[in-house]
């Protein structure tokens, strides 16, 4: 297989069970709630580009101070909103602790969904929402931002084509520097920054590996005290037969964003991403694979955030074209295997 062939087949053709119904030919008619997300206006700007797959209905944003921020949209009541005739889709953007509750309207309503992360703090209503959606046949597309990005499509596709053989190990980070209004604002969960960021990789983690036997998370809080108690620099170590898992998360680093990393190792080779973003990663084979060489070469492809691809690709989901590649048992388990990592209660 050449190069661009296997690149172009990494996209979105990973079989996984969800098939949505009610294949549509017209415009898809979307909503968004919420610009309150930190990628809220990403989303939006996204959906807004795809003009030949999307309606935009109107954008459910209650905060003036919010709305200022976006101009050339449609605010209307969520109770507008889902009242929308033909509305198929909305994209969920809200504040964390009101993402699964506004979702669960949402669905209740007949209506596909994008989810942003994490899927709050319970995952009693998390699975509620899983299943009523599943009853459905409606999809939930969670917004785990590095799904869709091409380093990470073409690492799944390697790693189902057997490329790195069996998989012994995963070393994964993400971090930033967080100033005193981060903290403050992410402080709201125990869980902390991990919580809030490492879901993303750890999404990733769990999609090669599956559900982890065991699950050990480490929580520091560097700066405790009555004003601060965020968990600013934590650890999650994954279990499996065979392969391990470190996940790390700190919000004390200068350097965060130039160091996120995601590396993967196996018993016929290995990738390397690093920045996770860029595009651009280490591709370790033991042989020649098609156009990659036997040995060590550097890989760029397309970099920066990939929420055109994600919505593209929900426009194909719900007019039927093809499967949604996460499951819902997948992204239970990973929500699960989140909220123990961070010590957060199970209810």
């Amino acid at each position: 297989m050449n190069r661009r062939r296997f690149i172009h087949g990494t996209g979105m053709g990973l079989a996984m069970p969800f098939i949505a119904k009610g294949a549509q030919a017209t415009k898809i008619k979307i909503g968004q709630i919420g610009l309150v997300h930190a990628h809220s206006r990403g989303k939006l700007g996204a959906i807004r580009s795809l003009k030949d797959e999307y309606e935009l209905v109107g954008v459910v944003e209650p905060d003036a101070g919010r709305r200022k921020l976006v101009s050339g949209v449609k605010f209307i009541s969520e109770e507008q909103l889902l009242g929308t005739k033909g509305l198929q889709a909305v994209a969920v953007e809200t504040h964390v602790r009101d993402l699964v509750p506004t979702a669960t309207r949402v669905v209740a309503t007949g209506r596909h969904i994008h989810l942003d992360k994490p899927a709050g703090p319970s995952l009693q209503a998390f699975k509620k929402l899983a299943a009523d959606a599943k009853r459905q046949k409606l999809a939930i597309q969670m917004g785990y931002m590095l799904r869709y990005n091409p380093a990470f499509q073409f690492m799944f596709r390697a790693v189902r084509e057997g490329w790195f053989g069996d998989i012994m190990e995963i070393d994964a980070m993400m971090g930033k520097m967080a100033g005193a209004g981060m903290r403050k604002d992410l402080a709201e969960f125990s869980g902390g920054g991990f919580f809030e960021l490492a879901c993303h990789i750890l999404d990733s983690a769990v999609f090669i590996l599956g559900k982890p036997q065991r699950i050990h998370g480490i929580s520091r809080r560097t700066q405790s005290g009555e004003k601060d108690t965020f968990a600013d620099n934590q650890l999650g170590v994954l279990e499996y037969e065979k392969a391990t898992a470190c996940i790390r998360c700190n919000h004390n680093d200068p350097f965060g964003f130039p160091r996120r990393r995601f590396n993967i190792a196996g018993t016929k080779g290995g990738m390397e991403i690093q920045q996770l973003e860029s595009g651009r990663f280490t591709l370790n084979l033991d042989q020649t694979r098609g156009d990659y060489k036997k040995g060590s070469q550097v890989v760029q492809l397309k970099g920066g955030r990939s929420y055109v691809a994600e919505f593209t690709d929900l426009a194909k989901v719900i007019r039927q074209e093809k499967n949604l590649a996460w499951s819902y048992e997948h992204d239970l388990i990973v929500h699960e295997t989140l909220l123990r990592i961070c010590g957060m209660p199970l209810d």
